[in-house]
């Protein structure tokens, strides 16, 4: 009995020990002078490491993580893997809060990259055939986004109850009895050519080596609500090492890049 006893203070002694050790850790992150913050490659890493001297002059060492997907970078804040992200707007962020009970929050809105179609096998929508392919992103906001979109275009309506995360079941008008194809965001532009157009992100369609205003036959208007944002986890917003990133992201520096570097008006900045 007295050697039962004598484990069981151990193990208790053990775990206070590991949770403390624990709650240091956390609580040492939470001020570290070092930050990861994951992005897609193309605006948002770009502009990131763009940053890394300035950061390091403010005393905080940035590392940029680059994703090629959408959900990972987001599972990895949740964690605390990494300590944010840039590369999503809030429609999609808050779908995801939504869906799986995430706590991530915006810092920062920093520029809108518009969606357009593309095609490369017409030139304009007009010589769209009934039955035509289209192809749209599988995520719930942007596969809305790219409805929207199309019905912007005239080619399509969709019901107004569906709002953002319409889907194709939405589609309550359908003229030329479009086929829509759900892919995920970042394989669109490879299958472009197997289909007669596609509804392609920003960021996706930049590192294709397409620029919405030359290649796009028809583009988002850039009073667009998706803003793409810096974003943490909830708590994490007083970081001192996010703040500093905060005010450099939206610093004149940071305009001045994404307009030399997308004058066709592929990245447009909001501040």
């Amino acid at each position: 009995m007295r050697k039962t006893s004598k484990l069981l203070l151990t193990a208790l002694a053990l775990s206070l020990l590991f949770s403390g050790n624990a709650f240091a850790a956390k609580k040492s992150k939470k001020n570290s002078k070092t930050i990861t913050v994951g992005a897609t490659p193309e605006p948002h890493a770009a502009i990131l490491n763009l940053l890394v001297k300035d950061m390091k002059a403010k005393g905080f060492t940035l590392k940029v993580q680059e994703f090629t997907d959408y959900v990972t970078p987001n599972e990895a804040v949740e964690s605390g893997d990494i300590d944010a992200n840039f590369f999503q707007h809030i429609p999609y962020m808050n779908s995801f809060n939504e869906e799986r009970n995430y706590h991530l929050v915006s810092v920062a809105g920093v520029h809108i990259e518009p969606i357009a179609i593309y095609s490369n096998k017409i030139k304009a929508l007009s010589e769209l055939k009934d039955g035509a392919k289209i192809a749209i992103p599988n995520d719930p906001t942007n596969e809305g986004r790219a409805l929207l979109l199309l019905q912007s275009a005239g080619l399509i309506k969709v019901d107004e109850k569906a709002g953002l995360t319409a889907v194709p079941a939405d589609v309550i008008e359908n003229p030329k009895k479009l086929k829509f194809q759900e892919i995920e965001a970042a394989s669109l532009p490879r299958i472009l050519p197997d289909v007669d157009a596609a509804v392609i992100n920003g960021n996706y369609a930049i590192t294709a080596g397409l620029t919405a205003k030359k290649d796009g036959l028809f583009i988002e208007g850039a009073d667009s609500p998706y803003v793409n944002v810096l974003t943490v986890k909830a708590g994490n917003e007083d970081n001192p090492a996010i703040k500093a990133l905060v005010e450099l992201i939206k610093s004149q520096k940071v305009k001045d890049y994404i307009e030399k570097t997308y004058p066709d008006g592929d990245v447009v900045p909001v501040f």
